[in-house]
């Protein structure tokens, strides 16, 4: 039979994410999709708390405020993944400081500039050392967004998505704890085809969302964490529903029913 895809090879993570274990996901829009959907499967998350932040910089910013505010809880987090979406940051000029959100104010006062290489894997250097300050046995995700940016031209784009790569890649060899899960490649390469972008052809859809999130889980979740998520699946589908008449006497045995099968949950779970 002939191979009409281009299969990632993803080996499974030498840690396995357990069900009671915090993570903290931090960078672009990616970011919030994927880590919506460990939220949405009961796990313990934080999701970009001060927004998407897209560039390396913006991503270390995030994890120092984190800590200082206590985001981060004392004991820290046991796994971060840090999706990274471009090399490109803004400096305010009256400061000389990279900024996480223009807040609309004018051009005029940014200069843009991209981070290089060693730039990039220092702050994402930076911010595995902050985390560690809490908790020494951190283990860190990096990922690179698959969201092209046509304002830099796709041939820009590319270039900031391979300065990313090789940051990350830097980032694997040198530390401990650290891996790279490719969500950029699973894109790129086994859904390479424009059914799987949202409308603007940029974003990824919907269903690729779901599919690289799948891929993550079956490298980086624990076998225990699986049955966790598939337990609590079906209740969460049910929690979802809108009755058309929520004063009926069988929409109030639903929600009853529903009260015991959440508290049977977290019972066995005990997390």
């Amino acid at each position: 039979m002939m191979d009409l895809q281009t299969i990632v090879d993803i080996p499974k993570a030498p840690f396995c994410i357990e069900p009671e274990e915090t993570m903290l996901f931090v960078g672009s829009c990616f970011a919030a999709e994927i880590g919506g959907r460990a939220t949405d499967d009961h796990l313990r998350t934080i999701v970009n708390p001060y927004g998407v932040m897209y560039n390396p910089a913006s991503v270390c910013h995030t994890v120092i405020k984190a800590v200082g505010d206590g985001t981060i809880p004392e004991h820290g987090v046991s796994t971060a993944i840090f999706t990274l979406g471009t090399n490109h940051v803004y400096i305010l000029n009256e400061t000389g400081e990279i900024v996480d959100n223009c807040m609309k104010r004018p051009q005029n006062l940014f200069t843009e500039r991209e981070l290089s290489i060693d730039e990039c894997a220092g702050y994402l250097r930076d911010a595995v050392q902050m985390l560690r300050k809490c908790n020494s046995d951190t283990r860190v995700i990096l990922t690179v967004s698959p969201i092209r940016y046509r304002k830099y031209g796709y041939h820009g784009s590319q270039l900031s998505k391979s300065t990313l790569l090789l940051a990350a890649d830097k980032i694997v060899r040198e530390l401990d704890g650290c891996i790279y899960f490719p969500a950029y490649e699973l894109m790129n390469d086994e859904l390479r085809d424009y059914r799987f972008y949202k409308p603007d052809m940029l974003h990824p859809s919907e269903q690729a969302a779901d599919y690289i999130y799948e891929h993550f889980k079956d490298a980086c979740f624990s076998r225990r964490t699986m049955e966790y998520i598939n337990e609590w699946r079906p209740i969460r589908q049910a929690l979802s529903h809108r009755p058309l008449n929520p004063d009926a006497q069988e929409y109030v045995d639903f929600k009853e029913n529903m009260r015991r099968r959440v508290a049977e949950f977290n019972e066995k779970w005990k997390l």
